[in-house]
């Protein structure tokens, strides 16, 4: 073995862990968001300026109506509107277009680390937004009654959501590699967030809209948020909360890795 051999045997690249991977792509990630500060502002000003309307226009009927702290009511559908949607997945559609994502295969990364490592940064950027909204709330005067704990809680459950729903648009991305597409994601679920009680308990909405409402996804995650703001801790509106991040994401990620397998058989 010539010496040229051994010292290109001795730089050679040497695979990583799996979470080193992951990690390495997700600091990537971080770091770049500051440079695209025009795809976090929206995420922040369109949830703060319904919440506001909301408020000022519905809040004397709603309360009249009903009894509930409205400002309350619809914190939650405010972080919801922050975190949905909220991905690495325009900048994944750039990597591809740009040969960067073909260049990472070239290397010992593992495969799944080029999504997930995307994905963690989507949840450090989703539990960064999230306190903003959560801010706002108390300064309109809205409070926990299960205190910090229910604060955290909160906050972790529109994480997780927000992390469920980012298979959305990667699936998009890997399929089609198309920024048109990639933003339809959001256009998508804007509309169905209306067929819940994003505005009136679920007993105020009539026939129709009360049955979509019943079995919609979103409803169960609003309930669950809603029981840490008033009325104490309850188990079960928080258990189904989960359970329904947990159904859609299992949907959302199966659609993103399966669309990660069919781009890695086309590269």
């Amino acid at each position: 073995m010539t010496t040229a051999t051994i010292e290109h045997e001795a730089v050679r690249a040497r695979p990583a862990g799996f979470l080193a991977d992951c990690f390495s792509i997700a600091t990537r990630s971080v770091r770049a968001v500051p440079r695209e500060i025009e795809f976090v502002v929206p995420a922040l000003v369109v949830p703060v300026f319904f919440y506001t309307i909301n408020i000022g226009a519905l809040q004397r009927v709603a309360e009249a109506s009903t009894g509930l702290d409205f400002k309350a009511f619809q914190l939650p559908v405010a972080i919801i509107f922050a975190v949905t949607g909220l991905s690495r997945a325009s900048a994944l559609v750039t990597d591809i277009q740009n040969g960067y994502f073909d260049r990472l295969l070239m290397t010992p990364i593992r495969r799944l680390a080029l999504l997930l490592g995307l994905m963690m940064a989507d949840l450090v950027l989703i539990i960064t937004l999230s306190i903003p909204v959560v801010l706002m709330g108390f300064i309109v005067g809205v409070r926990f009654e299960t205190g910090i704990v229910g604060i955290l809680i909160f906050i972790l459950m529109a994480g997780l959501w927000g992390l469920a729903f980012t298979g959305f648009p990667y699936a998009i991305a890997l399929k089609t590699g198309n920024p048109a597409a990639v933003n339809t994601s959001f256009i998508l679920f804007f509309p169905f967030a209306f067929l819940t009680t994003s505005f009136l308990p679920r007993q105020a909405l009539s026939g129709w809209l009360q049955a979509i409402a019943a079995r919609h996804p979103v409803t169960s995650l609003l309930s669950g948020m809603r029981s840490l703001l008033y009325g104490g801790w309850d188990v079960y509106d928080i258990a189904i909360g989960l359970l329904a991040i947990a159904i859609v994401g299992t949907v959302s990620m199966t659609l993103a890795f399966t669309a990660l397998r069919g781009r890695l058989k086309r590269g």
